[in-house]
């Protein structure tokens, strides 16, 4: 089975790609004015196919292991769930390094992918919420108020990452960023700006917050070690014990009933949730590769 995340294409071609489609994503989803928009000096139609195919690609690639999800709700949640433990890229040994090994510069260039690969939790929460159902809705927008601090800017998650960088002295750029970075960031984009894709992206979004907290608690332990202060590292101390909580109403209140109501949702969102893990498990592949951890 090709691998579009390893597979034959270059690391060039891959490159240049997925920084074609990180500028794609800035002018979709950066507010502007009418004279400030930058799609005239873009290949919109070829930037959308391109972006459609990688997807298509993506889904291909996972759709076998997806099949074997079940369709019934408290088994698929069973299913779901154990993705924890067994989904591409889980428990891999580059965070136990982070969090006992590694030098300071190691995490800062670490940090700088990460950063520079995060499509924002709560931007793409806002965009796959329109118009689903009720209860999922709800607790989308009970999400998003935790994303948001409550509605204080001292509790917002976006500004703690930022607040991290800067205090880190981190320079976090699309050009300096390895590809696998921007195609995990690309992904995410992809899937919630395009509406039949809403529930992959439902799939993709809870296996974050079932996913996470594990790699959180690593790199804060990593960051405190390497003696960052408790309000630098704040973000991630923060991911480590709030996301156990959301992954379980998110999969309560979110994938349950929406395969209650349509079984066949099940698949979507069973592909979703396995396109982000092997984004995620390339992205550490290649982390470790550079960090040389063979």
């Amino acid at each position: 089975m090709n691998n579009i995340l390893t597979g034959k294409s270059s690391d060039r071609a891959q490159r240049e790609l997925h920084l074609a489609l990180a500028g794609l994503n800035r002018l979709r989803l950066t507010p502007c004015l009418p004279e400030e928009d930058g799609a005239a000096g873009l290949d919109l139609p070829r930037l959308l196919t391109e972006e459609a195919g990688f997807l298509r690609s993506l889904r291909e690639q996972v759709a076998p292991i997806a099949a074997q999800a079940p369709r019934e709700p408290a088994a698929f949640l069973a299913w779901f769930e154990e993705l924890e433990q067994t989904g591409p890229g889980q428990h891999d040994r580059l965070f136990p390094w982070l969090a006992h090994e590694a030098s300071r510069e190691a995490m800062c260039w670490f940090l700088e992918q990460e950063a520079a690969g995060e499509a924002g939790f709560e931007d793409l929460t806002a965009l796959v919420q329109v118009r689903m159902p009720t209860r999922p809705k709800l607790e989308l927008a009970r999400n998003y108020w935790d994303e948001m601090g409550h509605g204080r800017e001292a509790g917002m998650h976006g500004p703690m990452l930022a607040h991290l960088v800067h205090a880190l002295g981190l320079r976090s750029r699309p050009e300096t960023t390895v590809w696998q970075s921007l195609a995990l960031a690309n992904t995410m984009s992809g899937l919630a700006c395009r509406r039949h894709l809403a529930f992959h992206a439902v799939g993709a979004l809870g296996v974050i917050e079932l996913t996470a907290p594990g790699r959180a608690a690593m790199v804060a332990t990593g960051l405190k070690r390497l003696g960052v202060q408790p309000d630098d590292r704040h973000y991630f101390d923060l991911h480590a014990v709030l996301d156990v909580r959301h992954s379980a109403t998110w999969n309560a209140e979110v994938i349950g009933p929406l395969i209650a109501e349509d079984s066949r949702r099940a698949l979507a969102i069973a592909e979703g949730a396995l396109m982000r893990l092997e984004c995620g498990a390339a992205c550490f592949r290649r982390y470790r590769d550079h960090l040389g951890l063979k």
